[in-house]
């Protein structure tokens, strides 16, 4: 099933898809996709980010692939849903969309073996995150600034459930600017699959329900500009729909 999260009329709501590109809401009332405020299908916890887990994308940004996850973490400043705006810099010369299979965490887990890591895994979802390559340091310390904008790592616009997705690890990621397609992979290219990221992060920490992971990107990136409307899917998870506008400051 899948499972979204919208306002409408002054009020949070859980919903489900229903046909004809509408939502149903709890009291069985439809709206039109279009008729809501999309927010992110859940309420994140900690948000763990990949850098560099699909050695195209290594290779296209000239580095090494490495050779331990490379992590680090997203604020909830940056998480915005289905249909949301995002803000370009006034000074970024490039800046670019990561189709990403985000995992959402269900169930609290500690030194989770791989084989029983999708035991605590609820589903999944499609991030968008953001990068300004202007302000990036190096490729293993992502600048805050860089990867922690507001607004910059939409999510959705449905989670769908563990069970309904039977093989994560072998989905199409496509990325369309403008209704062309700019990127394309599989999620089989991963460097580190989502067991081992798992059994990794909940070898020195607990993962609690509503931790999401960012699983990488595939090669394919491209700058975007104001105006440009994006739109990255995952093939079984669900299409999630951006804007670009200009930052005031």
């Amino acid at each position: 099933m899948k499972h979204g999260r919208i306002a409408f009329q002054g009020a949070i709501h859980a919903v489900t898809e229903a046909e004809g590109g509408r939502v149903r809401l709890a009291d069985g009332r439809l709206l039109g996709e279009n008729e809501v405020e999309w927010l992110a299908p859940i309420e994140a916890g900690t948000v763990f980010a990949l850098g560099l887990n699909y050695a195209d994308h290594a290779k296209e940004l000239a580095f090494k692939a490495p050779e331990a996850p490379l992590v680090f973490l997203k604020g909830a400043n940056g998480i915005v849903g289905h249909r949301a705006f995002t803000p370009r810099p006034q000074d970024a010369t490039y800046m670019h969309y990561e189709c990403e299979l985000a995992v959402v965490i269900g169930k609290q887990g500690y030194r989770v073996p791989k084989e029983r890591a999708y035991d605590i895994v609820r589903g999944y979802t499609v991030a968008n995150d953001y990068a300004i390559r202007d302000y990036l340091e190096n490729w293993y310390r992502p600048n805050l600034r860089v990867k922690n904008r507001d607004a910059c790592t939409p999510l959705g616009p449905w989670l769908v459930d563990r069970a309904d997705v039977p093989d994560p690890m072998n989905l199409t990621l496509t990325t369309r600017v403008n209704g062309a397609i700019t990127q394309q992979g599989t999620t089989a290219d991963m460097i580190f699959d989502i067991p081992t990221l798992i059994a990794y992060l909940s070898s020195f920490m607990t993962l609690y329900p509503g931790d999401v992971i960012l699983t990488g990107t595939p090669e394919g990136l491209a700058d975007v500009k104001a105006g440009d409307v994006v739109e990255t899917g995952i093939e079984g998870i669900g299409t999630l729909v951006n804007t670009i506008v200009q930052a005031k400051e």
